[in-house]
């Protein structure tokens, strides 16, 4: 019996083979096409998305900032960041706000003084920030230095300890809440009037100097100050519900100008889209707008939240990829260089 089971495996393995070499016999054979009588054309007639006007220029030495601008090549990235440039000229030689929302990164590369020169100079009419934006800057204010080594401070359980931080930042938050401010307003008032040495570095001093908008957007739990016993949740709560309002409001007047996302990643590109949600569910006419994201990798959120999703009706949007400390003083020269 075993044998005859055997012996039909066998032959259906074969009948199986005849047909498949059957199949390969039977399939049809190809040659190598001829291209003999292909149509062609003139390259001296055809469009093309480059020419030689387009390349970039040499740069002389000694030679302006002008010069270098003018000699960038006509193509993507470059052409990107001329268009920003122009936009935020356009936008406030039309009185119309350019707001940066930011996530700490640039203060900790030291940028703050180029953000502050663009304050003075009426190029940024309203800050949005994130909470971490706080802690750095008042650290730098105070000490004239901030970021700890975490991972070192983090295995003995002091990371985000330091007391002057932790009950400077809060008390702040706590008695400018009291006075029916925001979270922006209070550290601003806080940093301007007491006894810091580096206010002038502050975004959030110069802001209150200046009368303008500073916002500051809390998640509770990620900011080292929520870490010690001066915390009051209540307080952080109302002061950063103050600050969304204040910046719906901010955005509710945006037609016509430029939002600036530069190196948050999840929290203003958030903040902002509702923000925006609630200017246009209000009746404000909020569309012809230009909406920038500066960072050195391009993540979900601002592509979506703030670039593509604002825009899809109306307005322009363009991502600048690189590093901050190398982009933003570039477009902050070239728009203090075309505004003259």
């Amino acid at each position: 019996m075993k044998e005859n089971d055997e012996s039909r495996d066998r032959t259906v393995k074969i009948a199986h083979l005849l047909i498949f070499y059957g199949k390969i016999k039977s399939m049809k054979k190809y040659k190598p096409i001829s291209l003999k009588s292909v149509k062609s054309y003139s390259l001296c007639e055809r469009k093309s998305k480059v020419s030689v006007q387009s390349f970039a220029g040499i740069y002389d030495k000694g030679g302006s900032f002008r010069s270098f601008l003018d000699k960038l090549p006509e193509a993507y990235a470059a052409s990107d960041l001329k268009s920003v440039v122009s936009s935020i000229v356009s936008a406030r030689k039309n009185k119309r706000p350019v707001i940066l929302g930011m996530g700490a990164h640039p203060i900790k590369l030291g940028l703050s003084p180029i953000i502050i020169e663009l304050m003075k100079k009426g190029v940024i009419t309203a800050l949005a920030l994130n909470g971490a934006c706080a802690v750095h800057d008042f650290e730098v204010s105070l000490a004239g230095h901030t970021s700890e080594d975490v991972a070192k401070e983090l295995c003995t359980g002091s990371f985000g300890m330091s007391k002057d931080t932790g009950r400077g930042v809060n008390l702040a938050i706590n008695k400018g809440v009291k006075k029916g401010y925001g979270i922006g307003k209070a550290l601003g008032e806080y940093i301007t009037k007491g006894n810091f040495k580096n206010k002038g570095l502050s975004l959030f001093a110069n802001a209150y100097t200046l009368n303008i908008p500073i916002t500051v957007h809390v998640a509770i739990g990620t900011d080292i100050v929520h870490m010690h016993p001066e915390a009051d949740g209540s307080a952080i709560g109302k002061g950063s519900m103050s600050d969304f309002r204040l910046l719906a409001s901010v955005i509710s007047d945006l037609e016509g100008g430029v939002y600036i996302n530069l190196g948050s990643a999840v929290v203003l590109p958030e903040v902002f889209l509702k923000a925006l949600n609630v200017a246009r569910n209000l009746g404000n006419k909020v569309e012809n707008i230009t909406t920038v994201n500066m960072d050195f990798i391009q993540h979900y959120r601002p592509k979506e939240n703030v670039l593509k999703r604002p825009t899809i009706k109306c307005g322009q949007n363009y991502a600048l990829t690189g590093h901050h400390e190398i982009m933003f003083p570039l477009l902050a020269a070239a728009v203090i260089e075309e505004m003259g």
